[in-house]
C-alpha cells in the first residue's frame, strides 16, 4: 500500500505517529466507507516494517474478576480466552490491537481498538457495522477516545459526547472501548 500519512489531529502519545497512519489514494479501503478485514486493519494500524504477532491470553478467575471490575457494571465481559495482536518496531513496543464484536441494537458491529504500551487508546476503527448507516459513528466522533485511559471520564456521563440520534451506538462503542482497556490491563497485569 502506498500513500501513508499521519493524522494531524492525533494527540501525541508513544507510537502515535506510526499507529495513526491512514491510507489515502485510489484502491485503498477506508474504514469509514467500507468494511475492513482484520488483516487490512492491522496493516493500517501497524504499517510495515512493524512486526505484528497474534497473541492469546487465557484469563484466570482473578484476572476475569479484575477486568469486570475495571470495566464497570454496565460492561459485560464473558470471554476467558482473548486474542489480540501486538506490534513492535526495532524492538520497541508500538501497542496492541483488539477486535471487539458486539451488538448495537439487534445487528453486529466490529471495532478495532488500538491500545498504547501505557494502556491508552490510540485509535478506534469500525470494521463492520450492520445497523442502518445513519447510526454509524463518524470518524470525528471516534477521535474523542484517542489518548483516553480507563476511568470515570471514559463514559457518556464523563468526557464522551453522545451522538444525537444514535445513543445505542454511543453506548455500544463506549462499552467496547472500556471492555478492551479492562482486558488489556488484566492481561498486562498492570493498572488501567
Amino acid at each position: 500500500m502506498s500513500g501513508w500519512r499521519t493524522c494531524s489531529n492525533v494527540r501525541p502519545t508513544a507510537g502515535a505517529v506510526v499507529l495513526a497512519a491512514v491510507a489515502t489514494g485510489a484502491g485503498v479501503l477506508d474504514a469509514q466507507v467500507g468494511r475492513l478485514t482484520q488483516d487490512e486493519a492491522l496493516r493500517l494500524a501497524f504499517p510495515p516494517p512493524a512486526r505484528v504477532e497474534r497473541q492469546t491470553a487465557f484469563l484466570g478467575d482473578a484476572q476475569l474478576a479484575a477486568a469486570r471490575e475495571r470495566a464497570g457494571p454496565d460492561v459485560p465481559i464473558e470471554q476467558r480466552v482473548v486474542t489480540y495482536y501486538t506490534a513492535t518496531l526495532e524492538g520497541r513496543s508500538l501497542g496492541a490491537a483488539y477486535f471487539d464484536a458486539h451488538r448495537v441494537r439487534s445487528l453486529a458491529e466490529v471495532l478495532m481498538v488500538l491500545v498504547s504500551p501505557d494502556g491508552r487508546v490510540l485509535r478506534v476503527e469500525i470494521l463492520r457495522f450492520d445497523e442502518p448507516p445513519e447510526y454509524r459513528a463518524p470518524a470525528g466522533w471516534l477521535r474523542q477516545f484517542e489518548d483516553d485511559s480507563l476511568g470515570d471520564r471514559l463514559s457518556l456521563k464523563g468526557d464522551i459526547a453522545t451522538m444525537a440520534g444514535a445513543t445505542l451506538t454511543s453506548h455500544a462503542v463506549v462499552r467496547a472501548v472500556r471492555r478492551v482497556l479492562a482486558l488489556h490491563a488484566a492481561i498486562a497485569g498492570g493498572t488501567p
